[in-house]
């Protein structure tokens, strides 16, 4: 069986029961949501790991999204599993730092996912999701793509002071400290705002800036990226914990499979970028000791807020995501 796209108006779709009993006795149908709009390179991950279970899955899971950004906005998710209204989501812990501020963590780390399963970052960051927002977190479904700049205007020198950059939660105290006004902003309405002049331009990884028409929009890309880009399969707890031993597994062992594809977003990355320059998107480089300063900034400004928050769990978080 293969991924059902029905979208079904979110007011319906939640009149349903959390779990949907299809025809085997045994099996269980998941509702889940996504942040991201369908056929857009942070929608794909997911779409292989819902395709992969389906297939795979038969007799024992399977999954239904019900919607996308367009049926509930990617910074209510988090409360959604929280409280159950959906089974699992295709997000990432940036959007739920309200809940979780150590989930910023994530993408602030340089290290694979396979070494942070190994390290115990995993198995702390999951247990400070279930403790702090009934949230399971499986696995993740990107790395290895960083963060740029982006801006809507030419310019032949950087001067970030007073910009109005379009940001979310994990790079609000960078951006202060390069003097930038952020801008949390719904990637929906990125494309208005910069239209309008609202932004002067936006926080966005190497990847994704054609799915959303973005291009048409913006003049130049700042050299060198930051952070890392992380999206994930996240679950309701309530769910998971009502799963039995057997459909837990199976899921690990699929989410496990896609992480273990992770490399190819190298890949990806490095195509949008000749893409960009292709479409007249210049390159804003800083200087060698400028960008030294601009990733060591980005580093201590981004721990800030995930060590104010857990004092004594931040700076484990640190030592295990970091080299």
């Amino acid at each position: 069986m293969t991924l059902s796209l029905r979208f079904l108006p979110l007011a319906s779709a939640l009149t349903l029961s959390a779990f949907t009993t299809a025809t085997h006795a045994d099996e269980i149908t998941l509702r889940a949501i996504s942040a991201f709009q369908p056929n857009t390179v942070f929608y794909e991950p997911f779409q292989r790991f819902a395709d992969r279970v389906n297939e795979n899955g038969a007799g024992v899971v399977q999954i239904e999204v019900i919607g996308g950004p367009d049926a509930m906005p990617p910074f209510e998710i988090g409360n959604a599993l929280r409280n159950g209204v959906v089974d699992l989501a295709n997000t990432t812990a940036v959007y739920h730092a309200n809940l979780v501020p150590e989930g910023l963590a994530m993408t602030l780390t340089d290290l694979p996912m396979s070494e942070l399963r190994t390290n115990g970052g995993y198995d702390l960051l999951d247990k400070i999701h279930r403790e702090k927002a009934n949230i399971h977190w499986l696995g993740r479904l990107t790395e290895n793509v960083p963060y740029h700049i982006y801006l809507s205007e030419d310019h032949e020198s950087i001067d970030f002071e007073g910009l109005k950059i379009r940001s979310v939660p994990i790079y609000q105290a960078f951006f202060k400290g390069l003097g930038i006004n952020p801008m949390q902003t719904a990637p929906g309405e990125v494309y208005t705002a910069l239209e309008r002049g609202t932004i002067d331009g936006y926080a966005w990884p190497a990847t994704g800036v054609f799915d959303l028409g973005w291009q048409e929009k913006t003049k130049s890309r700042v050299d060198p990226g930051f952070y890392q880009v992380e999206t994930g399969v996240y679950f309701s707890e309530k769910t998971w914990e009502k799963l039995s031993d057997a459909q837990r597994e199976f899921l690990e062992t699929q989410m496990l499979d896609i992480e273990a594809e992770s490399g190819r977003f190298v890949e990806l990355a490095a195509a949008d970028i000749a893409r960009q320059t292709e479409e007249g998107i210049a390159t804003l480089s800083l200087s060698e000791a400028e960008a030294e300063a601009f990733i060591q900034m980005s580093v201590e400004e981004g721990w800030k807020p995930v060590l104010a928050a857990n004092p004594e769990a931040g700076p484990k978080l640190r030592e295990m995501f970091s080299k």
